[in-house]
């Protein structure tokens, strides 16, 4: 390779953006290797796959893919009886179980496993939007926004969403994942930058702090929900530096809410950026469905709203909200933004149709919620959201209650490492608003109970609705694994939320450090 390629493709993979075409003229073919080199490095890759494979399926952690067939339900599937067999066979070979995986008709599901909160996906109004807008204007300009993807379409969207969240403006994204990665690794570069995210934030959420810490920002991990631990981070850091804090409103996989009241005092008092990831909360918390920062009062006080149009409003997207200028930064340096294809209109339509159909029928919202507090009581569990944790321990016991209770009709997803932390692998009924949209009744959520009390699922929270003792135990007793743990004073171990660490070998946060800067 000359010496010209290598620059110019440095400056491809730079944080900058320089536009440029490269056309190479000639190539050192001394430098190709050879059919025998290329024959054993492409040997050597198969078996490092089938190796990784091997070892995901061997700890019970490897994930397949399984097609259904949809109805006119939200939460309602059809699965045909091959690949429920399939299903059973990825999951675990429950006894008496022969007569459903034998059976030559389908099967019809039902899905405690999505993230439609509000049953919208399916709404008359919403499709109808989605519909015409194909009809009319197909998918739209296939093209990045900043190219001519961008449509008066989603200039709409983006107003409806910026009101909806009490902003200045708001930028649409191809998902919630593209949305928090933009924000992270644009705004923290710099040896000045200093980002402070909770524990159990969402893993896009850590992908945007890697990117930013090769940026050369610096990133801290709070305890979960911990401020005193966050205000000591605070404290220590120097005021000359860029200071972002940034955490989800409703954690996806413990399905309690961050101590936004407390973010917002030391907002007063250190002066950081908040950056809010609502994906959760959207049109399910608030009165007005502008997410936890509206339900705890506190919406002025959060400088940025990251959202999804994938969860609540049954559609697909995501989306920043905050000042005019924040919006005019991301466009230009979130490459996440720059470099992906405008949001399809037939989705745009169905978001802007959400955002109304949420506002004329606010019934959606109060059923919700008193679903959630009757799944509560019937399962003897306290629930803060729609978001039911139920916590079983190693990977094998929630994979058989899992497929347990797929034997009775019942989704009810096994969450296992990396997403959630190693011994705390749970059966997550989401979300129960499911129910209120698929108008089930009571019973139904009898059933449900009825079938984890026979799967023998222990019915505990997660730990992020642990007291301050229980979690620190919790984490403390992570932290004694990691095998290269060699400092005395306070480093938190990133081995407990397993998606800050390797899969397979536990590190603390200092030898994570010491890895990613290498």
């Amino acid at each position: 390779m000359t010496e010209a390629v290598w620059l110019s493709r440095k400056c491809k993979h730079s944080c900058d953006f320089l536009p440029f075409r490269l056309s190479m003229l000639a190539q050192d073919t001394q430098q190709r290797p050879t059919a025998h080199q290329s024959a054993g490095e492409s040997t050597q890759w198969q078996r490092w796959l089938s190796n990784s494979v091997n070892r995901l399926e061997s700890a019970n952690l490897l994930r397949t893919l399984h097609p259904v067939s949809t109805t006119l339900s939200p939460v309602e599937v059809e699965i045909n009886h091959v690949t429920l067999k399939e299903w059973h066979d990825s999951i675990a070979d429950i006894s008496g179980s022969e007569h459903l995986v034998n059976s030559q008709v389908s099967m019809r599901l039902k899905l405690f496993s999505l993230n439609d909160y509000m049953g919208l996906s399916q709404h008359p109004a919403i499709c109808k939007a989605a519909a015409e807008a194909a009809t009319h204007c197909g998918m739209g300009p296939r093209s990045s926004a900043l190219v001519g993807g961008y449509t008066q379409m989603h200039q709409d969207l983006e107003t409806s969403l910026a009101a909806l969240k009490g902003t200045e403006d708001c930028l649409l994204f191809s998902s919630g994942f593209a949305a928090n990665l933009a924000v992270v690794s644009a705004l923290c570069q710099g040896p000045e930058a200093v980002i402070f995210s909770d524990e159990l934030n969402h893993a896009s959420i850590i992908d945007g702090c890697r990117l930013a810490i090769r940026s050369r920002g610096t990133l801290q991990v709070y305890r979960h929900n911990d401020m005193a631990h966050l205000e000591q981070l605070l404290a220590a850091c120097p005021s000359s530096n860029r200071k972002l804090v940034i955490t989800d409103s409703l954690f996806s996989m413990d399905g309690d809410f961050a101590d936004l009241p407390g973010l917002v005092c030391l907002r007063r008092q250190y002066g950081f950026a908040l950056a809010l990831d609502e994906a959760h909360a959207t049109l399910v918390a608030g009165q007005a469905g502008g997410g936890a920062a509206e339900m705890f009062g506190v919406a002025d006080e959060v400088d940025i709203h990251i959202g999804t149009l994938s969860k609540g409003f049954g559609s697909h997207g995501g989306f920043v909200a905050g000042s005019s200028i924040l919006k005019s930064f991301l466009m230009n340096k979130g490459r996440s933004y720059v470099f992906s294809t405008a949001l399809p209109l037939p989705a745009v339509a169905a978001a802007q149709a959400a955002i109304h159909v949420c506002h004329q029928e606010p019934e959606r919202r109060q059923n919700l919620w008193e679903r959630v507090q009757q799944l509560g009581d019937l399962l003897g569990v306290a629930v803060q959201s729609p978001v039911i944790p139920l916590v079983v321990g190693d990977e094998a016991t929630a994979l058989a209650a899992s497929a347990q209770l797929l034997k009775k009709g019942f989704h009810v997803p096994a969450i296992r490492p990396p997403t959630v932390p190693k011994n705390t692998s749970r059966s997550t009924l989401k979300h129960a608003c499911n129910i209120m949209a698929a108008k089930l009744t009571i019973n139904l959520i009898q059933a449900v109970q009825v079938q984890l009390i026979q799967a023998d699922i222990t019915l505990s929270v997660g730990p992020g609705q642990l007291d301050k003792h229980q979690h620190n135990w919790h984490h403390q007793r992570h932290r004694a694994n990691c095998r290269q743990y060699q400092y005395s004073d306070p480093v938190w171990c990133w081995s407990c939320p397993c998606c800050y660490c390797s899969l397979f070998v536990p590190f603390c946060q200092r030898c994570i450090m010491e890895m990613i800067t290498v």
